[in-house]
């Protein structure tokens, strides 16, 4: 019975172990993805304004 107990002990432990792993590394995927950098637009500044065209600029002169 002490046997059966102590296997029943071990497997919960490492049922947990492995529980904490998943949810650590999916938490961390999630942190990835939100801080990972994005890819630029075309035809949009990194400030949030639109940058003048070339053909406006040649224009202007």
């Amino acid at each position: 019975m002490k046997k059966l107990l102590a296997l029943a002990a071990v497997a919960g432990g490492v049922l947990f172990v492995v529980k904490r792993n998943k949810s650590a590394k999916a938490e961390a995927d999630l942190w990835r993805e939100a801080t990972a950098p994005t890819k630029p637009l075309a035809g949009v500044s990194t400030n949030g304004s639109a940058p003048k065209k070339a053909t406006d600029a040649a224009s202007n002169n």
